[in-house]
């Protein structure tokens, strides 16, 4: 309260004299809090302008016993003792109680100001240079009780660790085992440790993990999407399961876990030049959509499963990232592109009319293909030659799969490639959460907008 000046506490106290509120009001009105109004009012009137005087004042022990005494005998609280003998800090009598509970009068002794004199590494090693003959009495004894602890702690570090050299926490912890017999002055000498050093480890030890439990989260969360999840989707993940940690949080304790994300190599191409009729780019790389079946993307990427190749015909609505509709083959044909169209159409209401962009692959650009799209009425879209990007997010679905379910993994044939991509692809539209979708995963999201409508 010393930021208050004693013209201040004086003009707040006259206002409250002169009947101008209560303690709140006035408060409020100057803005301190009200608990100092009351103690400079009650302060004042018990001891008019000298209550106002700050000054650095030596309570000695008898002072202090007065007041403990008089607060008993008057039952009086620490605040109105402190007001009753113009105490300025009401927490100074309430350190004076618990002092004296613990130690009596001696405790309310004043401290002498500076450090205790502390014992050398330099004169411990003087005094063992000596003579006994030349030593005092207490320099014997201190001689005596440096040497004991000097045999102990080597035997004591022995004991709780076989390591030979022992790190600072486990130094702490024999500094700890050996208080319960030795002065700690000279275990530190012995040990060779600060004070500063043994206490700040005693702490870090005593402490718990406070991410213990995340860490086991974020270690099942990881193991069961296979190592597919960075540290966002494993932030939204916990956050599902009620444990909300900052997303940095997350980064750091993965990274002490020594968890990481896979990283996802570059896609197959499927452009050839032109074959066909092209169509006009409407997309224009605008991949929000406000509904389900209002635009469309789909592309062909192709896997090598020991020397074989086969194809992945996808569909992706860009509303939820969904994959509405897949064909596999072991050949690029026209007719995976359409039997994957014929399922598409299945999702579709009567008055659905979706746009569908693709590259310009040239199953695209065929006949066949553009008039079961026009019969759907279906519009299409391509992109530009040479711009990926246009695509982009068509090929980077195909990144994600490819790194979290291909890559990471070794098959034997081609039936356990097949039935491994229908399981990731299921897994993907139910199960794995995007933080784009508020921590959904695609089917998730397009039901609950379902429901919201």
């Amino acid at each position: 309260m010393s930021k208050y000046s004693k013209e201040f506490k004086l003009t707040v106290i006259q206002h409250y004299l002169s009947g101008k509120g209560g303690f709140k009001n006035i408060g409020d009105q100057f803005g301190v809090k009200y608990a100092y109004v009351r103690k400079w009012v009650h302060a004042f009137k018990a001891h008019g302008q000298k209550s106002l005087n700050k000054s650095a004042i030596q309570y000695s022990s008898i002072f202090k016993l007065s007041v403990l005494q008089h607060m008993e005998q008057h039952q009086l609280s620490v605040n109105q003792a402190a007001t009753h003998f113009n105490i300025p800090a009401p927490s100074s009598v309430l350190a004076w109680q618990r002092l004296y509970n613990e130690g009596g009068i001696t405790a309310l002794e004043p401290k002498p100001k500076g450090r205790p004199p502390m014992s050398k590494p330099s004169d411990i090693k003087a005094l063992l240079a000596k003579p006994l003959t030349s030593l005092t009495h207490e320099e014997l004894l201190r001689k005596a009780q440096y040497l004991e602890v000097e045999n102990a702690y080597p035997k004591k570090a022995r004991s709780l660790s076989p390591a030979k050299a022992l790190g600072k926490q486990e130094q702490a912890q024999v500094i700890t085992e050996l208080r319960q017999h030795h002065p700690l002055q000279v275990i530190l000498l012995a040990a060779q440790m600060p004070k500063s050093v043994y206490y700040y480890w005693q702490k870090a030890s005593s402490n718990t993990d406070p991410h213990a439990n995340a860490k086991i989260e974020i270690k099942a969360i990881f193991n069961t999407h296979q190592g597919r999840y960075g540290y966002r989707r494993v932030h939204l993940e916990l956050r599902n399961r009620g444990q909300y940690l900052n997303h940095k949080t997350v980064q750091k304790l993965m990274g002490q876990l020594g968890l990481r994300s896979m990283v996802r190599p570059k896609r197959y191409q499927s452009y050839k030049g032109g074959v066909g009729k092209a169509a006009p780019n409407l997309l224009e790389r605008n991949f929000r959509a406000s509904k389900p079946n209002q635009k469309w993307v789909t592309d062909v990427t192709e896997f090598s499963i020991r020397g074989q190749k086969v194809y992945l015909s996808p569909i992706l609505d860009l509303y939820n990232q969904e994959i509405i509709s897949y064909e596999i083959g072991d050949r690029p044909q026209l007719s995976m592109v359409t039997t994957m169209l014929s399922s598409a159409f299945k999702h579709l209401k009567q008055a659905d009319k979706p746009m569908l962009h693709s590259d310009q692959g040239w199953q695209y650009q065929m006949g066949f293909y553009q008039q079961a799209l026009k019969k759907q009425g279906v519009t299409q879209s391509m992109s530009r030659k040479g711009n990926c990007l246009d695509n982009a997010v068509m090929e980077n679905w195909f990144g994600i799969m490819k790194t979290e379910f291909f890559y990471p993994k070794r098959f034997e044939t081609i039936e356990s490639f097949k039935q491994g991509l229908h399981e990731y692809i299921h897994y993907y539209n139910h199960d794995r959460i995007k933080q784009k979708l508020k921590g959904l995963s695609p089917v998730q999201y397009r039901t609950q907008s379902l429901v919201l409508t």
